[in-house]
């Protein structure tokens, strides 16, 4: 016996549930790649990117994932044997020194705890014993999907400043753009990364960099640059150059509306429903925890992102995830890295609401119940009388 006919509910941690708006965007036929559309297309784009990233620097699209844009922020701004510092806070910041150790960089960890964020007390301390400027560049992500945890950007920023270090602060925003507040300029980050298939609701395909004047400036003289990631080569007069050839039109298409529904919803609107949404479902696994067999991965409640809410289950987390998506359409995500087969993840990003959110809550509570997992009961319950006491009439 199953009840799964209907839509399926995908709450994995991206790619995230794209809108119908989005996708009636894209359902149209290709254009003249030099048009004046098209021209006027992209320049839109880009401003209205920068105006998300919240920089008054330049933004760039590339056709590709948050990996490509990884390695386009690295390229521009680094030479080979520079050295890096990785703030770890989960898997992603790794992955982001993995590229910048392939790309021929050395690279540093500030060992960090998977159930923490990053301490930025720590990353000033570790600044001020590289007297001579070593580190060249400093990677952080915003939220990291894997372990759920959220940095404090604005803090870890501000800790580089006090330690006085000339390195460039360059952020992951792929799981935290257009879903919490991120200022770039104002919390003195150099550059930031994003993708197109999270918060910002257009199918996977899309890679942005937003670019500060620091950087600008270290770009000048990086000797990784690459034709295909070079910003100075998609400065370039001619259209084509924006996309290093043709460009994504139908992603183009896409990301347009995407931009037009969050401005329209107004962006601290967003915030604030991510935000609710996102304490729900903290609500809901606090409920729950109390059985004894899940709890949060984060441990403290200060740190646990809006965007995504790691579960760690003492036992095999497969047939939870199992059980919601074959019998009833709601797909979880996989424990990845450290948390592999120890954990389960539930996305709250991008174009979701209240009935979703719910929904999803209500097959976790009865797939535990069916599953005999020990567990606290009136998680979902918890969870709306959060909403009802917040959503004001």
């Amino acid at each position: 016996m199953v009840v799964r006919a209907g839509r399926e509910f995908l709450v994995i941690p991206g790619p995230t549930t794209v809108p119908d708006e989005v996708l009636r965007a894209m359902h149209r036929p290709a254009v003249d790649i030099y048009s004046g559309p098209m021209v006027d297309l992209t320049d839109s784009l880009l401003a209205d990117l920068s105006r998300v990233f919240r920089t008054s620097g330049r933004s760039y699209i590339y056709i590709a994932n948050g990996h490509g844009a990884w390695e386009a922020a690295l390229s521009n701004v680094l030479s080979k044997g520079d050295t890096v510092l990785v703030l770890e806070s989960g898997r992603f910041a790794l992955g982001w020194g993995e590229a910048a150790a392939g790309l021929g960089a050395e690279v540093e960890i500030l060992a960090g705890d998977w159930r923490r964020a990053v301490r930025p007390d720590e990353v000033t301390e570790r600044l001020r014993l590289d007297r001579s400027g070593r580190i060249k560049a400093i990677l952080a992500v915003q939220i990291d999907t894997a372990s759920g945890a959220a940095n404090d950007i604005a803090a870890i920023g501000a800790a580089i400043k006090a330690a006085g270090h000339d390195a460039l602060f360059m952020v992951d925003v792929v799981a935290s753009l257009g879903c919490v507040p991120f200022e770039m300029d104002g919390w003195g980050v150099d550059v930031a990364v994003a993708g197109s298939q999270k918060g910002l609701m257009t199918p996977p395909g899309l890679g942005f960099v937003a670019v500060g004047a620091r950087a600008r400036d270290r770009h000048a003289g990086a000797g990784l640059r690459t034709p295909y990631w070079d910003w100075t080569r998609r400065d370039g007069a001619e259209h084509y150059h924006k996309y290093a050839g043709t460009p994504p039109e139908h992603l183009l298409f896409g990301l347009r509306q995407a931009l037009d529904m969050l401005f329209e919803e107004g962006l601290d609107n967003v915030f604030v429903r991510h935000r609710l949404l996102a304490e729900a479902v903290r609500r809901a696994v606090a409920v729950w925890a109390q059985g004894g067999a899940l709890d949060f991965n984060i441990a403290a409640p200060g740190e646990r992102s809006d965007t995504v809410t790691t579960i760690l289950m003492n036992h095999d987390p497969h047939p939870l995830r199992d059980y919601c998506n074959k019998k009833c359409g709601v797909v979880l995500g996989l424990g990845i890295g450290a948390l592999s087969d120890k954990a389960c993840r539930i996305a709250h990003m991008g174009h979701v609401n209240a009935p979703m959110v719910l929904g999803m809550l209500g097959v976790v509570e009865f797939a535990l119940d069916a599953l005999r997992i020990p567990h606290g009961r009136g998680g979902v319950q918890a969870a709306i009388d959060w909403l009802g006491a917040e959503v004001s009439a």
